[in-house]
């Protein structure tokens, strides 16, 4: 049997126990990793997944919120695996509303998880990643177009994910480590369904006549923790059907 491109590497994944995050898992070690994973509510759903992706698969009970269980995520994959080579920031929350009608709280969570938990995250990769190690954050289009209102709060913390995953490049091309940032479109996922409410609103606005799936994000992410992807960093990646025109 040919050995696939991630063999012998590990991964940790936050946020991969439902839609995009599983989606990523389940590629990562269909291509050969050993993959943990961090889910923050559903043990059973968290076990299902790695049930399905096999040995290769571990779960860990990790609430983003909170700086010390990121901490613990990071501490038991490099354990259980016996390093890290791959980190993907895949956990992420939004409430769209407008300004005025969110609550502090939900404005507070968007900045914890989607920004300050892969801050988190990557600091404490950094003492376990080494040459050739991968750092993938998965953003969004909402960065860089949002069509509709209500969304403002939700794409300045993914535009602050693409501004971070810019300035560490410099920092982490010396270690011989790169850092990239993925931003799918809309996908078609538990929380965002193809045949939801907004997703007429959502395919006006794109090029393709549908919305993405967590298989392709997943064969993405992949790819850019892949070998073939050694000379990609500091960049944010369009996965997104053409979304904004």
């Amino acid at each position: 049997m040919t050995a696939g491109p991630l063999e012998g590497k590990t991964a940790l994944v936050t946020g991969g126990s439902r839609g995009v995050g599983a989606g990523i898992v389940a590629r990562l070690a269909a291509d050969g990793a050993k993959v943990a994973f961090t889910y923050a509510r559903s043990k059973d759903r968290a076990e299902a997944v790695a049930s399905e992706v096999g040995d290769n698969a571990y779960a860990i009970h990790a609430d983003n919120l909170e700086e010390q269980d990121v901490v613990s995520a990071v501490a038991q994959t490099a354990e259980r695996f016996g390093g890290l080579d791959i980190l993907v920031n895949n956990a992420g929350v939004g409430s769209f509303s407008a300004i005025t009608e969110l609550t502090m709280d939900e404005i507070d969570s968007m900045l914890a998880i989607n920004l300050r938990s892969a801050i988190v995250a990557i600091r404490e990769s950094l003492a376990h990643l080494g040459e050739g190690g991968r750092i993938i954050n998965i953003g969004s289009i909402n960065a860089e177009r949002m069509p509709l209102p209500g969304g403002s709060i939700y794409a300045m913390t993914k535009g602050a994910l693409a501004s971070l995953t810019r300035g560490l490049a410099r920092e982490l091309a010396a270690r011989g480590i790169t850092i990239n940032n993925v931003q799918p479109g809309p996908v078609d996922t538990e929380a965002n369904p193809a045949n939801g409410p907004s997703a007429s609103a959502l395919l006006e606005v794109m090029a393709t006549d549908r919305f993405g799936t967590a298989a392709e994000i997943g064969a993405f992410v992949s790819y850019l923790a892949g070998p073939e992807a050694a000379y990609i960093t500091g960049s944010s990646l369009n996965i997104d059907g053409g979304f904004g025109g």
